[in-house]
């Protein structure tokens, strides 16, 4: 596809809604005479759809969030010490007393509370950092979807309705590998649908990856480990035992792509 590199990255922005002001003008008014980059623009916009219907990272912590800040703001202050009695064996002894048992408990309850936000800092610490991890895997599948170098391959099967399909890029300098399904019929008990990378060398069938399909028929699979520097002639789907084949497809195959 003919994309003209300089409108790529904001062809990338405009698909994730992200591009705004005299960029964006620019940009639509080349879109507007420019058939192969509004067709770009089309399959990136599918593809990050597939994406987000197929894949539920973690939600932000808002719920962790919001008892930490009421917390600390409603968190009550320790008493002043109440001084000793003179005398000892009166009501005020007793007194004396309860204010020592109810600073036992008030603290107990203070170190329950701070046991609690510790949970709660360390909880948004870690999810902080699944979403910075989030945010650089978006930023590598990005990449692959621009790379006008990565192999695409269309994946259909034939003779089931709605038809299935699935969509391969693959860029083997990077070994990075994006795959999208859609109306994958849903599996038998006990199946998998497994990916293969097949060599272009005429080698033996790469396992890429086991999934399943949600209650629509979608599914992902990002970047599996694969081998360095294989070239890829083609791409297929199999339906295989739960454990999955891994080294040679064993199942019916359910969708085959042929290279660009």
């Amino acid at each position: 596809m003919n994309v003209h590199e300089q409108f790529a990255d904001d062809l990338a922005l405009h698909a994730l809604g992200s591009l705004s002001g005299d960029e964006r003008i620019a940009l639509e008014k080349h879109l507007a005479e420019c058939p192969s980059c509004r067709r770009e623009l089309d399959s990136l916009r599918g593809d990050l759809s597939l994406l987000a219907m197929s894949t539920a990272g973690p939600k932000p912590p808002a719920r962790a969030k919001q008892r930490l800040l009421s917390a600390i703001a409603t968190e009550p202050h320790l008493p002043k010490p109440i001084p000793s009695p003179a005398r000892s064996g009166t009501w005020w002894g007793m007194l004396g007393w309860a204010a020592a048992a109810a600073m036992i408990l008030l603290s107990v309850g203070l170190l329950r509370q701070n046991s609690s936000l510790q949970r709660d800092v360390v909880l948004l610490h870690s999810q902080i950092v699944s979403q910075q991890g989030q945010l650089q895997e978006a930023k590598e599948i990005l990449k692959t979807l621009l790379d006008p170098d990565a192999l695409k391959i269309e994946m259909v099967a034939k003779g089931d309705k709605p038809q299935p399909r699935g969509k391969a890029i693959y860029q083997r300098r990077n070994r990075s590998l994006i795959f999208l399904a859609s109306s994958l019929p849903q599996l038998p008990p006990e199946k998998v649908y497994e990916l293969w990378l097949v060599p272009a060398n005429g080698g033996a069938p790469i396992a890429a990856g086991l999934f399943k399909p949600d209650a629509h028929g979608n599914a992902t699979v990002v970047n599996p480990p694969l081998p360095e520097g294989v070239a890829a002639k083609n791409f297929a789907v199999t339906l295989e035992p739960e454990t999955g084949s891994h080294e040679v497809p064993r199942g019916t195959p359910v969708l085959v792509g042929i290279g660009e």
